[in-house]
């Protein structure tokens, strides 16, 4: 995704994806399940963790914004690229819009 950048700044496996300083993403790359948070619409996240036993409220962020998906289990993984792509949407800068009465 444009701008995304990889970073490690709590452990070596604790992998933290940002664009602009912002975290979209974090996994622990040894975890056994995978699993992978990222930020999401509070209302979504609620359908989400009332449809899938794999999506649970985010592990150690905050539990309305965030939720943590375990890989490989009940959510498909197109699915889960796009919960992804979502987090990364909603963390990146907005761009300005045109001021209407300019």
């Amino acid at each position: 995704m444009p701008g995304a950048e990889e970073t490690f700044p709590f452990s070596e496996g604790l992998s933290v994806f940002k664009t602009r300083g912002k975290v979209f993403a974090l996994t622990r790359l040894d975890g056994d399940p995978l699993t992978v948070s990222v930020k999401c619409d509070p209302d979504l996240a609620e359908q989400l963790r009332a449809s899938y036993e794999a999506i649970v409220p985010g592990y150690h962020l905050n539990k309305r914004h965030w939720i943590t998906i375990t890989v490989n289990a009940d959510v498909p993984d197109p699915h889960v690229r796009d919960l992804i792509e979502d987090s990364y949407d909603l963390v990146r800068p907005r761009r300005a819009r045109p001021d209407a009465n300019a």
